[in-house]
């Protein structure tokens, strides 16, 4: 049921599945201005507006109804943006006050996504207090890391980042570290690892930067990225695809995943954990991993702007991804409407023959619909750009992932996997 005007007579709706929902409550905005970032654009989408920050009627009915509507019993709450610590910390404390009064019983959670530039002990204190899960964007070390995530006026970043991240650590809060891999940090796997390792990352997560120039329709809007890909229709031409220069290369990525992995997998297993690496251990078991890039449908990751509006996924803010608003339609009607169900489908539908005769398919379904856009080597439109990374890098962890998928049904700890991997280095060796 849908209401329109006032948003307290919005009939509040439980969907019919648990679905994610991050928060955007300050837009695009942000004190940085990451080179690669995709999302800086969206400012254009709202060309004549003032007032980025999420009021605190939208806040609370947006707390409200997403609670209301999961159907679990556990509720985890994401914010990002743009840069969602320029809300300031009173904001959040009343996102707690919120969370709190709309509660029902239920065990609530919440992160959020910063550069860390603006951290104090303020917010130290409040996240450490309030249990907040912070993710931590920073690239590696310092010769990296500016390279692309500068501020408004070009200038490196990386030091207040790590004054950030010392806040961080000194009140206790708990964290992990996102790392795009760009053009130049792909270069550079065994280098940036060892890195996230001494500032004490235990857990990484590592996103592709996979962007492409700007194409008609995106320039329509005023972007400067291209738009996804429509799967549904193939372009008129089998053009390569013009790639932005901070770009991964397709088949870089997989290497830099490999070098990475053979690190882990020989020193680290069960004292850091990396994302992907964890949901490949998932998929070798035969679950669906947790991560929607690697499950065989999507659609279950909303995004939410400042004013309400929700979108498909976060990568799909655009307006013919538009759901609808949430002052409007209940969140539990948009996550259920068909529009997000077929969205999601087409991940699947859409998928080429090559990837379905694929032997890694299982672990792989195709990646992100966003990242679909060359074609394959028999003709074929929708092949992910980084198809041969991926190939090459779950082909190349098979043996492993086998003997920890063992050694996990079997009740041991997959880090036993280490000292199997050792003795068999040195039956070769003799």
């Amino acid at each position: 049921m849908t209401s329109s005007g006032n948003s307290s007579e919005t009939i509040l709706r439980q969907a019919d599945a648990p679905f994610h929902v991050i928060a955007k409550a300050i837009g695009p905005i942000c004190n940085l201005d990451c080179k690669y970032c995709f999302y800086l654009e969206k400012e254009q989408l709202y060309p004549n507006n003032e007032k980025w920050k999420m009021s605190d009627e939208k806040l609370e009915v947006f707390i409200r109804d997403y609670i209301a509507a999961q159907p679990g019993q556990e509720v985890s709450f994401a914010f990002q943006g743009g840069e969602p610590t320029l809300l300031g910390v009173d904001y959040f404390r009343k996102v707690v006050e919120f969370q709190k009064k709309h509660a029902n019983g239920k065990q609530i959670s919440t992160a959020f996504q910063t550069n860390g530039t603006l951290l104090d002990d303020e917010w130290g204190e409040f996240l450490a207090e309030n249990k907040f899960l912070v993710g931590l964007s920073i690239d590696g070390p310092e010769d990296l890391h500016n390279t692309y995530r500068v501020d408004k006026k070009g200038r490196d970043t990386y030091k207040e980042v790590i004054r950030g991240l010392n806040v961080l650590r000194k009140h206790g809060v708990e964290f992990n570290t996102l790392t795009c891999v760009n053009a130049e940090t792909v270069k550079h796997p065994v280098k940036i690892y060892k890195f996230l390792k001494s500032i004490g990352s235990k857990y990484l997560q590592f996103i592709p930067i996979v962007e492409r120039e700007v194409d008609t329709a995106a320039a329509k809007l005023g972007l400067d990225h291209a738009a996804p890909p429509n799967l549904a229709e193939a372009p008129a031409t089998k053009e390569s695809p013009k790639m932005s220069d901070f770009a991964v290369p397709a088949e870089a990525y997989g290497d830099f995943l490999i070098n990475i992995f053979n690190e882990w997998i020989n020193f680290d297993v069960g004292k850091v954990y990396v994302q992907l690496f964890d949901v490949a251990l998932g998929k070798w078991l035969g679950t669906s991993g947790g991560l929607c890039y690697f499950a065989e449908t999507c659609g279950d990751a909303l995004a939410m702007e400042h004013d309400g509006d929700v979108y498909t996924c976060d990568h799909y803010v655009y307006p013919n991804y538009k759901l609808g608003n949430m002052m409007n339609t209940s969140l539990g009607e948009l996550a259920d409407s068909q529009m997000a169900k077929d969205f999601g489908n087409a991940k699947r539908d859409k998928l080429p023959q090559y990837c379905r005769d694929c032997s890694v398919r299982f672990a792989c379904n195709g990646e992100c619909p966003k990242h679909r856009f060359t074609w394959t080597p028999d003709g074929e439109w929708g092949l992910n750009y980084l198809c041969p990374s991926y190939k090459k890098f779950f082909t190349h962890i098979d043996p492993a992932m086998k003997i920890m998928a063992e050694l996990y049904r079997a009740k041991r700890a997959p880090a036993d996997v280490m000292q199997i991997l050792a003795e068999q280095r040195k039956g070769n060796r003799s």
